[in-house]
Order: C-alpha cells, then structure tokens, then sequence
C-alpha cells in the first residue's frame, strides 16, 4: 500500500477525534482533549503549521548533477534520513482503542528502524509502559529514544535504569510536558526543572542526554550549561499552553545562540520533504514528527511507518536537487527565505 492508501485505511480505526486529515495541521482537532488537540484553544498547534508554509525554498538547478545524500550522523550512528519519529503517550485515550501504548511502541520502534530512522518513545503514569519500550528498544539494538516525562529524581532515577539496559543510544526528557495536568500534584513532585535539578539528572545519565521543549535563547543555554547533548525545539505541539510562537519563528536564534555546541532537533507542523528542508536550512540537525506517524502505525503498521519515511525521504531528496544540495551540510541559509 502507498501513504493515501494507508492513510485512508487508519481512518476507521481512529478515535471520534482524529480525522486523519489529509494534512495533519490542527485544524480539525483544535481544542479536543482527549484527542489530538490542546488542552487550550489549539491555535499553536495550526500555527506551528503555517509558519513553515510561510518559509519559501530557493530553486536553484545551475549546480552539479551529483547524487543527492540524505544520511545523518548523530551520536555514533547513522539514518537514513535526519527524521525522527516522535514519542507520543496514551493512546487509547487520544487516538483510538485498536492499539495501546505498549502495541504502538512496539510497532514504532521496530518499523522507524527498519526505515532507516528511530523513534523517540512515550511514558506515561503506568511504570510498564517505560518497562515495555525499553524492551523494545533493546530488542531492536538500541535504536530508539526513551523520553522520559520530568517525574522527580526517584522515578527518574528508576526509568533511567531501564534506558540504560535498553543500550539506547540516547535518552530524551519532554520537558515541554511539565503542562500536562496528569503531572500535577505527583509525589515526588513533576513538572518543571531548575538548571541545577537538570544538571544533577543528566550527570547521571550516561548517555547523551536530549532536552525536549526548549523555546527560548535563555532556554537552550541552560540546558547547554546543565550539559545537554542535544534539545528539541518543541511547544509540545501547541498542546500544553496557548499563545507561544511557532517553533519555527525561534529556531534560528535559538541556533544561533548554541553556536554548535548541541545537536538540535525541531518539532511541531513538520509534515513534508520540503518543510524538513527549510527546518535544516534554518540550522536543525534533524527533525521529529509525531502525529502523522500515529495514522501510519494504525493504518499499516511496519507498512505505515516506511511508507511516511519513504515519502518524507523522497520529498526531502527532489527538494535537496531543486535547490542545489547534495548533502545535508549544503542546506543552508541561503537556501530559504
């Protein structure tokens, strides 16, 4: 089956929210929670939309007609493409009752490997949902980010344990989930983190450490000075807080201000080739997309997963040989406006 085809079939199988719109781009799901949208109005969500489709590639064909390479190199391993498959958690509640939790990080992992990519995995209130990732991450040779909610340092402590015997090669925090009501009042407490709780959690973590959520100058470098490895310039999808701007509108700065010193990912409206394009044009590394991978795990399972990459992949590859690229450190500045 292709990506329409997949598409169509995941429709039936999702919850009365999500429409597997033609274009994941908020604007059918809004403010519905349970569901794909915000706990607010979910304006953030179609602005994070917009705001790529408000950036314009430049065509450039006077170049050498060499083959295009879409591989990235991050932390010790290679993908194919610089996309990676965002974690997302409760999926019976959000997304339909076909699959749970464990199912679909079952699915993700094992598909974004066989793609080519890897898959930053959900957690959620229930310790066996990190139990089981991690499982899977490991079977599939550590390839696979376990993204671990900002709990406190006890249950940090014990789901870390599980990352690290998953050989995972890197672990993510979604700091940007600190607005999630299921993390309020938890004991020890959730939720937010001073540089110096950070510091302490990624001092015991032995291997790169992923901040997610970062969506200010101020905030990409205490994360640096707390010592990230990399940070996901994130709004959490416009899910948790109205009123923030587009992940796109503060990515440059937010790359200009680490100067290299981190890898940086971006998310939020993501949803072509060309977009992943402007995204790295602007200075990320990679990129993570999160919903449409959801309809693709529904509709087609391992299928669904190849199917997005290969189509993200291909758009990615025709939009690098229109604008004269052929790796990814030639998409650069100059080649959006």
């Amino acid at each position: 089956m292709n990506y329409q085809e997949i598409l169509d079939q995941s429709r039936p199988l999702m919850g009365k929210v999500c429409k597997s719109c033609p274009v994941c781009n908020g604007k059918a799901c809004g403010n519905k929670v349970p569901g794909p949208g915000a706990k607010g109005t979910g304006t953030v969500a179609i602005r994070n939309y917009d705001a790529w489709q408000n950036i314009y590639v430049n065509m450039d064909t006077l170049t050498s007609n060499a083959p295009v390479d879409t591989t990235l190199e991050l932390f010790g391993k290679t993908f194919k493409y610089p996309i990676f498959a965002g974690p997302v958690g409760a999926i019976q509640l959000h997304y339909g009752d076909s699959l749970d939790d464990n199912s679909y990080n079952d699915i993700l992992v094992r598909g974004c490997k066989e793609a080519g990519i890897a898959a930053f995995t959900g957690d959620g209130v229930n310790p066996a949902i990190m139990q089981a990732s991690t499982q899977y991450i490991k079977e599939n040779d550590g390839i696979g980010v376990p993204t671990i909610k900002p709990w406190g340092e006890e249950v940090y402590d014990e789901k870390l344990k599980l990352a690290i015997e998953s050989n995972a090669f890197a672990v993510a925090m979604d700091i940007d989930a600190a607005g999630l009501p299921f993390l309020k009042g938890q004991t020890p407490p959730a939720g937010r983190k001073s540089q110096e709780e950070l510091k302490r959690i990624i001092d015991k973590t032995p291997v790169p450490f992923i901040v997610k959520g970062v969506m200010t100058v101020n905030g990409a470098l205490k994360a640096k000075e707390a010592g990230a490895k990399g940070i996901v310039v994130s709004n959490h999808g416009g899910r948790v807080l109205d009123g923030t701007p587009a992940t796109a509108d503060v990515l440059e700065e937010i790359v200009k201000a680490v100067d290299g010193s981190m890898k940086i990912f971006v998310d939020g409206g993501i949803r072509s080739g060309t977009d992943i394009f402007k995204a790295l044009a602007l200075g990320a590394d990679a990129v993570i997309i999160a919903r449409p991978y959801v309809n693709m795990v529904f509709g087609g399972k391992e299928e669904g997963i190849k199917a997005l990459t290969e189509k993200l992949g291909a758009e990615l590859k025709d939009t690098m040989e229109m604008c004269g690229a052929t790796t990814l450190l030639e998409i650069t500045r100059d080649k959006v406006k």
